[in-house]
């Protein structure tokens, strides 16, 4: 069994290195989607695979980073000093900010937070399975678990402005998150439990 969470931002970018003209040459914006995919071993004690609001936390403030933010590919000195200088929101990334891309660094950063979480509702094993980035309205990317081979940069390698920053609940969320060292030490994050059961 997948659920399904949806969340959107407003983003821009350029993507250097690819045929488009357009898309190479000029920065740009999209109305981006965002589509996380979770799946687990059975269903908690509401009878989900996860509630919902347990998304609106940190995936949220993570995903919400690229909201009206210029993202930047560290590569690009060029760009990447334009955003620093004349926007307060941006990411800087380790690798071009195309869908494909977004959807691999997404999942990346989703599946550590999952990882990195307590559950507390006898949740059986929640873990991200997919997730996928809508660029258009007619094409979208989706990267799978298994595709994280892929990945050959860190958590550090992504760097959010101070005003990306100031705005996630947690302030100390990505740090957090960048210092676990593995998941058998405590996890930095707490799902509460719920306030009533039967």
């Amino acid at each position: 069994m997948i659920i399904r969470k949806q969340f959107k931002f407003e983003g821009a970018h350029i993507v250097r290195n690819c045929t488009s003209v357009r898309c190479s040459h000029s920065i740009h914006g999209h109305s981006y989607i965002v589509e996380v995919f979770i799946t687990a071993k059975g269903l908690d004690c509401g009878g989900m695979l996860l509630d919902f609001g347990l998304l609106k936390g940190t995936i949220n403030d993570f995903i919400d980073s690229f909201d009206h933010a210029l993202s930047a590919w560290a590569k690009d000195k060029e760009i990447a000093q334009v955003a620093k200088d004349h926007s307060d929101r941006y990411v800087i990334m380790p690798v071009s900010p195309s869908a494909e891309n977004y959807a691999l660094m997404f999942l990346m950063v989703i599946d550590t937070f999952m990882k990195a979480t307590e559950y507390n509702n006898c949740e059986n094993e929640p873990s991200v399975s997919s997730v996928r980035v809508h660029e258009t309205a007619t094409g979208y990317a989706e990267a799978y678990i298994e595709d994280l081979e892929w990945v050959n940069y860190t958590l550090e390698d992504i760097v959010f402005s101070p005003e990306v920053m100031s705005e996630w609940n947690d302030k100390e969320m990505y740090e957090k998150l960048v210092n676990l060292k593995n998941n058998n030490e405590q996890k930095p994050f707490k799902n509460i439990k719920p306030m009533h059961q039967i």
